[in-house]
Formats: structure tokens, sequence, C-alpha cells
């Protein structure tokens, strides 16, 4: 009798725990748009020093695992918004646990017509461990970016 009470609730956080993660894609795409309209209307020294910036719009905050990546189209960081340690560092070769190439992957969503989504496994700021994360990326000129959200 018990198993079959706490079935339901098990059933229910599955499924809340599911459907947590497809509402917070609408944010980080709006992240990237955002980031895209900022480079557009202030150049490309104001948009990395924002990225860069720990009270920056693009940095990641307190509470929050929201954050801007930026790369150049031959994998070189240009800003990045949970580290900003990692600026200037080529992370072509960059792999996941997996083995997945995340850099190149990046680069190649970001530069189809309207962007696109890549998974892949990555440090949470919030948590500390490595989680499946979901991205999108888009460019503009020769800056790739993206934003993530765990899953």
């Amino acid at each position: 009798m018990r198993s079959s009470i706490a079935t339901p609730f098990l059933a229910l956080a599955i499924v809340a725990s599911a459907s947590a993660q497809p509402a917070e894609r609408p944010k980080a795409e709006a992240m990237v748009r955002e980031g895209i309209a900022f480079l557009k209307a202030n150049g490309r020294e104001a948009f990395i020093a924002e990225v860069q910036k720990a009270s920056g719009r693009f940095h990641v905050k307190p509470g929050s695992t929201l954050y801007l990546f930026v790369y150049d189209p031959k994998g070189t960081t240009l800003a990045f918004g949970m580290n900003p340690a990692a600026a200037g560092t080529n992370r072509w070769d960059l792999r996941d646990p997996d083995g997945k190439y995340i850099v190149r992957e990046i680069i190649h969503a970001g530069q189809k017509k309207g962007g696109g989504w890549i998974e892949y496994k990555w440090p949470n700021p919030t948590t500390g461990k490595v989680e499946e994360k979901t991205s999108f990326c888009m460019a503009e000129g020769d800056i790739i970016m993206g934003c993530g959200i765990y899953k």
C-alpha cells in the first residue's frame, strides 16, 4: 500500500523536473538575442566588456545559472560570463566528460541561420557539479555567443 501512495508523488516529481527545463529555454534564447542587440548597438569592445564584468548584464548572477559565453569562429574565447579568466584561451578542442567537442558544436550551431541548440555536460555554477546542459547559440558577424540551461 505504501508504494502505491508514493508512486503518484514520484511520477509528479519526475514530470515537474522534466517540465522545469523547457520553461527556462526561452530565457536562455532571450539572453542571446539581448546580447546580439547589445553588440549591434554598442560595438564589440563594449559587448565583450559587459560579458566579462562581474556586474554586467550577461555575467552569471548569484542564484542564477544564466550567462553568455562568446567565441570567435576558430574557438578562441572572447568573453565568458561564468569565468572571465577563460578569455583569450582557444577551446576548439574542449570536450565534455563524454568526449563531445563543445566549442565546435557551439560554433556550428551558432552559425546556422537563426541559431541552434546543442547539448553537453558542463559545471553548474550553482551546484558546482557537472550536469547536463542545453545551450542556444547564435552568431553575429564573427562573434558566436550562447547561453544555456541545466537539465
